[in-house]
């Protein structure tokens, strides 16, 4: 049986493309392997869908001075060796590799062991990680047109993002139940990524009032930023992170404020959702979420507020600008002819994969 190895995590958005392949691949009857960071967010999403996990020392590649700068060299060193040993004994036919840091270590290993390499990038530009990875990597699939420029010619493809099949048969009636919400007034999610944002949650929460005067909030912080003194507050729901429940959610949802992750902004095209991007800053990552925004407001998809210009009146005003504009932003979504990738990128790991021996 054909075997696939699956990397890539650190965040969500570096393992829910690999959760959207899994339909994929195990209709093309692939035996599915992962192997991710040892603690992880990956590890719990993987685990759940019963797919061997092997985890893998790693570490972070820093921007800023830091003291773990001076151990994680180490770590990667170790991960290295981890990955090399695994995959000579795994022998799987291709590696798929979503990106983030443990990713490095796994390609570098497969390469070693002579194993091809798949890449794919969400962003328009390509991260640290998968810039890492390159010259390891037999094919590079990527989300973006505007992608391709930053790629070796002879090896790239655009494919797209893919989107779970499960995110578009959502109930808008299970999602209300979930929240305890009614279907009186319109629903707004806010999403701050799966770490969660302290900007975003703390000016929500200051304009909170205001905003249910018009709308229910479904709001998903991040681990550990749960509000205990506003749990039970009517028309207000508040989740850490949200698993198998968020097709519900989404499908609930009127509208949506989040940050700018192209996997999201995928996801928010692909059900028609009017949405309000925050993305992070460039102190704060290295600016990819402000290029995705940018691409998706010029295509008339977003309605773009950034970090440094925002305040209460502004996000507040801006949310019911939004609303009020919602069918202007739905026509051009649904005049787009952007589509699922999840069957391109199967096409191009089944084209590149070794031959079963």
């Amino acid at each position: 049986m054909k075997r696939i190895v699956l990397t890539g995590g650190g965040t969500a958005g570096h393992v829910m493309p690999n959760l959207a392949l899994l339909p994929n691949l195990q209709d093309q009857n692939w035996e599915i392997l992962y192997i991710g960071s040892v603690d992880g967010i990956e590890r719990e999403l993987i685990e759940e869908q019963q797919i061997p996990y092997y985890p893998v020392a790693t570490g972070k590649f820093r921007r800023y001075f830091s003291g773990q700068n001076l151990t994680d060299p180490f770590r990667v060193i170790k991960g290295l060796v981890q990955s090399y040993r695994l995959l000579k004994t795994l022998r799987p036919q291709v590696v798929f590799s979503k990106g983030g840091f443990v990713a490095v270590p796994v390609t570098i290993g497969a390469w070693l062991n002579q194993i091809p390499v798949v890449l794919h990038e969400s962003d328009l530009t390509p991260g640290l990680a998968n810039r890492l990875a390159l010259p390891f990597a037999s094919a590079v699939c990527a989300t973006f047109p505007e992608t391709l420029k930053h790629l070796p010619k002879g090896k790239s493809v655009l494919t797209g993002n893919p989107i779970r099949p499960e995110l578009l048969a959502g109930s808008a009636e299970k999602g209300l139940a979930l929240c305890g919400f009614n279907a009186e007034k319109p629903v707004l999610l806010v999403m701050g990524g799966s770490l969660g944002s302290v900007t975003i949650n703390q000016l929500i929460r200051a304009i909170l009032p205001d905003l249910l005067l018009t709308f229910q909030v479904v709001h998903i912080c991040g681990q550990g930023n749960i509000d205990q003194s506003l749990t039970g507050y009517k028309g207000y729901k508040q989740f850490a992170f949200i698993g198998p429940e968020l097709p519900h959610i989404l499908a609930a949802a009127d509208l949506c404020v989040s940050r700018s992750g192209a996997n999201f902004l995928f996801e928010l095209l692909a059900l028609k959702k009017p949405h309000l991007l925050i993305p992070l800053t460039k102190k704060a990552s290295r600016g990819d979420q402000i290029l995705n925004a940018q691409s998706f407001k010029q295509q008339n998809f977003s309605m773009v507020l950034y970090e440094e210009e925002i305040n209460e009146t502004k996000l507040k005003n801006q949310i019911l600008t939004l609303y009020q504009n919602r069918e202007d932003y739905i026509k051009a979504m649904n005049e787009s002819r952007l589509s699922d990738a999840a069957s391109e990128i199967s096409r191009v790991i089944a084209k590149t994969a070794a031959p079963v021996s």
